[in-house]
């Protein structure tokens, strides 16, 4: 390999999210959006926070999105799909297995939470203020954000919300960057790109058992396509899209779950390390997935 080349940056699957613009508040008072106030509010199977170590591939394996790694990650067309893609998937994945290169972990949680305009206020067993998240509300339309997904400080009551970091572990990037140093690029970009998906993957199916868990995987589709397009209850939002693109709150999720205990550290620029690795708030509001999806209605 060329000394000091850096490797390219993960391509993350975006979530499909309506563009948000944000706009100066108005002086006359505050806006929000015709969310739902009156649906329920699930009951978490705990309080704080889990850490879950050795996954196995077959657990998370089912919900690799291949369209997105096809397509997407490794750019086949066509025919080259079948003929190409599949037998070599095939084989990185039992090279990931008898290499032993996943370490698929998880830590996540549950937490208590009020919302005040544009902020979600995650409370101690106390019920005071530990941390909030500001999130940008849309300059028109049904002006969504983010808070107005969750029962307001005034009504009252309280809600949850579910904060996860998960990783695949950080031998799978180390053998990508081998395969960098070594020129053998094909091998390289396919890894790499089958890493992140992976690691999505992995996301999808624990965000599938945090769902079972409040309570609310009763609308999930039969089919995967379905899961893909998001058509189900609960949303989860990663750090960085419309939603919720400010990376500094990822301080703040590392503050509650403490993922190093997973072996994920956050750099100074708010990147998780390793990179095969993505943070969320999941959040279970009914109508949450159509902001997700782009302001479908």
């Amino acid at each position: 390999g060329v000394p000091g080349v850096r490797l390219p940056e993960l391509k993350q699957r975006r979530v499909k999210a309506a563009t948000v613009e944000v706009e100066e508040r108005a002086e006359e008072g505050h806006v929000r959006s015709d969310v739902a106030v009156d649906n329920p509010v699930p009951a978490p199977p705990f309080w704080g926070t889990r850490v879950i170590k050795g996954i196995q591939l077959k657990e998370y394996a089912s919900w690799l999105d291949e369209g997105a790694l096809f397509k997407g990650q490794w750019g086949l067309k066509g025919n080259t799909i079948e003929a190409e893609g599949r037998p070599r998937l095939r084989m990185w994945l039992d090279r990931l297995r008898t290499g032993n290169l996943l370490e698929a972990a998880v830590v996540h949680g549950y937490f208590p939470c009020v919302s005040k305009n544009d902020d979600l206020i995650i409370l101690d067993e106390q019920g005071e203020e530990r941390t909030r998240f500001t999130f940008p509300r849309q300059g028109h339309g049904r002006r969504l954000c983010l808070a107005d997904f969750f029962r307001s400080e005034e009504s009252g009551q309280r809600d949850v919300v579910g904060l996860q970091v998960v990783t695949v572990g950080s031998r799978i990037g180390e053998e990508t960057a081998r395969l960098f140093e070594a020129d053998a690029y094909r091998d390289y970009l396919e890894l790499h790109g089958l890493s992140v998906q992976l690691a999505e993957a992995l996301a999808e199916y624990w965000h599938a058992r945090v769902r079972s868990e409040l309570g609310i995987a009763g609308d999930d589709p039969a089919a995967l396509e379905g899961m893909f397009r998001t058509e189900y209850q609960g949303c989860r939002y990663s750090l960085g899209y419309p939603a919720c693109p400010n990376l500094k709150d990822r301080a703040k999720i590392t503050d509650l779950l403490r993922p190093e205990r997973i072996g994920v550290q956050l750099s100074e620029e708010y990147q998780l390390h390793p990179e095969q690795s993505t943070d969320a708030i999941v959040v279970h509001h009914p109508q949450a997935s159509y902001f997700n999806a782009g302001g479908r209605s």
